[in-house]
């Protein structure tokens, strides 16, 4: 079987989602972090802010994909139990996607707009140069915050989290 759009897109989120999933439930078991506050920087947005960006950015791409609806999420989460969960409720969207609704995705015209600027891609490049880029940024930037406010973590638990 042919390497598709399907395999450069959602076996590495799935993978990576659990990745942020293992990630976080240390940064529970470690305690004393408020996911709602915790952040890098004071400009920067919150843990809770960088694994909504994560999962929105990992659900929109297998539903533009697939050509499906895109799940709404409310935003609401805001403790370590909430957040593991939002992680698993994407991951659990992303492997219910048919495989074969993927043929020709990579050809897919997809439009983003924030605020008044679109962005246009093809399924290819919006994989490629978007999604796991940004997911990819964003669960790092989880990790980070956690792994600066002195939760143990290593490069394994980004890494290999995911299982």
């Amino acid at each position: 079987m042919a390497y598709t759009i399907y395999d450069a897109a959602i076996p590495p989120l799935v993978h990576m989602l659990g990745g942020l999933s293992a990630v976080l439930a240390k940064g529970e078991a470690h305690g004393g972090i408020d996911p709602a506050e915790a952040r890098l920087a004071p400009d920067m947005l919150p843990l809770k802010s960088q694994v909504y960006i994560a999962t929105d950015s990992a659900k929109g791409c297998g539903a533009r994909l697939a050509g499906v609806e895109i799940p709404k999420y409310e935003d609401v989460e805001t403790t370590f139990p909430e957040l593991i969960a939002r992680c698993a409720k994407t991951r659990k969207f992303l492997e219910s996607l048919d495989r074969s609704a993927f043929a020709g995705a990579e050809d897919k015209h997809i439009t983003l707009k924030f605020g008044n600027t679109p962005f246009e891609f093809n399924g290819a490049d919006y994989v490629g140069k978007f999604v796991l880029p940004n997911v990819y940024f964003h669960i790092t930037t989880a990790y980070g915050i956690l792994r600066h406010l002195g939760v143990p973590l290593a490069k394994r638990d980004y890494i290999g989290g995911g299982r």
